[in-house]
């Protein structure tokens, strides 16, 4: 894959330009953390070997999202509803990368089944968790 040359964000989109020219970008609406982060949160990235890095946001994006299409998976779907859930503790509790749990959750890599019957069942114990808690 050819070397990300240039980052830089526009008022509603972040881009990343390749090696060859080639650039992609995603819209921060579709992410909930950045679709309420101010535009210093979102300027305040880290650039990675795999792509990009909000410590304050806890967001990672990697750069193949940039170029390739979005599917839609019942992970990204999920969160998308639900961005009160912090997908990165779930990966943590999981015990995977944050950054292999991302690409599960854009679609970019396809869970086993065994890893599907895990998330699922962590996110099932979050939720009894969170059933549990009487105020």
């Amino acid at each position: 894959m050819d070397k990300i040359v240039k980052v830089w964000t526009t008022d509603t989109e972040i881009w990343v330009e390749r090696s060859d020219g080639t650039k992609g970008f995603e819209r921060f609406d579709d992410y909930p953390r950045f679709r309420y982060a101010t535009s210093e949160e979102r300027n305040a990235y880290k650039v990675l070997p795999y792509g990009l890095h909000w410590e304050a946001l806890d967001e990672d994006l990697s750069f193949d999202g940039f170029f390739n299409k979005k599917e839609h998976t019942p992970l990204y779907v999920f969160f998308m509803n639900h961005p009160e859930i912090n997908a990165s503790a779930v990966a943590r509790r999981l015990g995977i990368s944050q950054s292999l749990f991302a690409q599960y959750i854009s679609g970019h890599k396809k869970t086993s089944p065994q890893r599907a019957r895990q998330i699922e069942e962590q996110i099932q114990a979050l939720g009894k968790e969170l059933m549990a808690v009487s105020l």
